[in-house]
């Protein structure tokens, strides 16, 4: 597994994809940091991280798109499939290369929210890192529900397509939920919403529940990443 998370990592940072979602990660979390402080108040904080949760999760399908459909594409994935490495192995290799470039963009990101502090008396660092902690785990999340629809095809423009389509329900299924209250699908697209279980981090609460559910999301899904990949070994 740690072979093919260095492998995928010299991929990311060996063509233009992972300095791009990087860059535009800081780009967007540098705008509107900067408001904060034009603002004058810490407390806007959340706005930030609220307002980045939709734009994290457009620019997430660039990340996920080449991690399974590359190697299919160019005929790699073969000696994947039969080297010495188990199946998980290399789906989760990968899944955590997705989610390194992810994880290093809002790490950076903190730098703003830091420097900020030195200014403010009563800097809410309950809410920043609750932010932050929620942000990687809907992250993770996502990042596998990328990673196995990249898997379902050999074309990373579908790849791409099918995950952006997956992240636009997502963010808006309160109000799809909202507006079928009082049924079962109702009450279904309630329980699957990732922005009512980040708000709670966003408040700086620790919600253990939420935590359990992205996790869950994230390990179901290289689950099934990992079956896909062995039922085309086996064929």
């Amino acid at each position: 597994m740690r072979a093919i998370f260095k492998r995928e990592m010299r991929a990311y940072f060996a063509s233009p994809v992972g300095y791009v979602v990087v860059a535009a990660l800081l780009a967007l979390y540098g705008f509107f940091y900067y408001q904060v402080m034009a603002i004058g108040s810490s407390s806007y904080i959340t706005q930030v991280f609220s307002t980045m949760f939709m734009f994290s999760m457009m620019i997430m399908p660039i990340i996920t798109m080449r991690s399974m459909s590359d190697d299919r594409k160019n005929k790699t994935d073969q000696a994947l499939i039969t080297a010495p490495v188990s199946v998980t192995g290399i789906v989760m290799g990968k899944f955590l290369a997705a989610f390194g470039v992810y994880f290093i963009a809002n790490t950076l990101a903190l730098l703003p929210a830091i420097t900020m502090s030195f200014f403010s008396s009563a800097f809410p660092w309950g809410i920043l890192f609750g932010n932050y902690i929620g942000t990687l785990l809907y992250g993770a999340a996502m990042i596998s529900i990328g990673v196995f629809i990249s898997g379902l095809t050999i074309s990373q423009v579908i790849a791409a397509i099918g995950t952006f389509v997956i992240a636009i329900f997502l963010m808006f299924v309160d109000q799809i939920a909202s507006a079928l209250s009082g049924n079962f699908i109702g009450t279904i697209l309630t329980w699957i919403s990732f922005t009512s279980r980040y708000d709670t981090f966003t408040q700086g609460i620790f919600s253990v529940s939420s935590c359990v559910y992205f996790i869950s999301v994230a390990a179901v899904f290289v689950f099934l990443t990992a079956r896909r990949v062995e039922s085309r070994r086996w064929n």
